[in-house]
């Protein structure tokens, strides 16, 4: 495992040390691969996955900012669903750029409260 990798997994143990998902407000979790950018809406109480939503279901030509505003407003949809309104953003130790900074205006645009 690379140096950057463990660097990521002990920045993701604190936040997850500070942070707790319930039924009402529950944890959007963010994985980012090379290729895909994945969230999950989780309850942490119960241990248990509410909905999830990522960029493969997506289908266009897109760019990868655009492909991760497109899953923050899909999950915000889901969310809507479950009449969920606000959520904990856990970012996984990845630092808020980018991607993570785009998927999260996406689902803020989608009407989701941090």
């Amino acid at each position: 495992m690379s140096i950057k990798t463990e660097k990521r997994q002990r920045r993701h143990k604190k936040i997850r040390a500070r942070i707790h998902g319930t039924k009402d407000r529950p944890r959007l979790f963010v994985f980012r691969s090379l290729s895909h950018i994945y969230a999950q809406l989780i309850d942490d109480d119960k241990a248990i996955v509410i909905d999830s939503a990522s960029d493969k279901s997506i289908k266009g030509k897109n760019t990868k900012i655009q492909l991760a505003t497109e899953v923050g407003k899909l999950i915000a949809k889901k969310a809507s669903e479950h009449k969920i309104e606000a959520v904990i953003f856990d970012r996984g130790g990845i630092v808020f750029h980018g991607r993570i900074k785009a998927l999260a205006d996406g689902a803020r645009e989608g009407g989701l409260k941090f």
